[in-house]
């Protein structure tokens, strides 16, 4: 067994394909687009995995219209929590784990909007972070840029140096590194060789959040990672 205790001050949780899976649920809502805006549904999907919807509708889609493109990420959303995002393995453990003895010490990431996120949680019996969460609305720039992970960081109250981000998307990793913070990459939606082909370049990489392990020690928060492949 491969494993390492690590030393963190908080932990930076990314939200789909990390903490849930809500594959079905977002391949529904591209086949719509797909057919509404001329696209081919898988690729999209697989470009803009761990971007917000902002950006990749107006890139994609070609929305400029600012009312417009706003209203279509509602839509889009909206068919996801239809499809029935679900809680990824490992996941309730672990959140159990950091909420045992605080509750600043932990937050959420996400490309996804202020309206979409509490939905999908609370879809999958996640708790909201007390600190709060970041979203797609409370950023200039989303993933691979640091912003989203340095406002993470900052409702943590902590140095971002002193953060783990965990990721599953090669943006999201690249948008930690970028923070100055330490990244674990699980592979819920990309292979292992994919993420280590990708240049994001992880500290660590696990299968699963069932690898991973937390406990307070002295007002900080020591991580157990098993990286072996079985």
């Amino acid at each position: 067994m491969d494993r390492k205790i690590l030393t963190f001050h908080a932990i930076l949780f990314d939200m789909d394909g990390t903490l849930i899976d809500s594959t079905p649920g977002v391949m529904k809502a591209w086949d719509t687009f797909a057919k509404d805006y001329s696209l081919n549904a898988s690729q999209v999907a697989h470009a803009s995995h761990g971007r917000r919807l902002y950006d990749t509708l107006k890139e994609f889609c070609r929305i400029d219209d600012e009312d417009r493109l706003l209203a279509e990420i509602v839509r889009f959303e909206r068919e996801v929590i239809d499809g029935g995002p679900i809680v990824l393995p490992g996941v309730q453990n672990l959140i159990a784990q950091l909420r045992h003895e605080t509750t600043y010490g932990w937050t959420i990431v996400t490309s996804a909007t202020n309206v979409y996120t509490p939905a999908a949680l609370a879809r999958c019996a996640i708790p909201l972070p007390e600190v709060g969460y970041v979203t797609s609305n409370d950023v200039a720039r989303g993933k691979p840029h640091p912003d989203p992970y340095l406002a993470g960081a900052q409702r943590c109250g902590v140095d971002p140096t002193k953060c783990l981000v965990v990721e599953d998307a090669p943006s999201g990793l690249l948008a930690g590194h970028a923070a100055g913070a330490r990244t674990l990459a699980v592979c819920t939606s990309h292979t292992r060789e994919v993420i280590l082909a990708s240049g994001a370049n992880p500290d660590y990489i696990v299968k699963d959040l069932t690898r991973v392990t937390a406990r307070w020690v002295d007002g900080k928060v020591e991580i157990s990672i098993d990286e072996s492949d079985e």
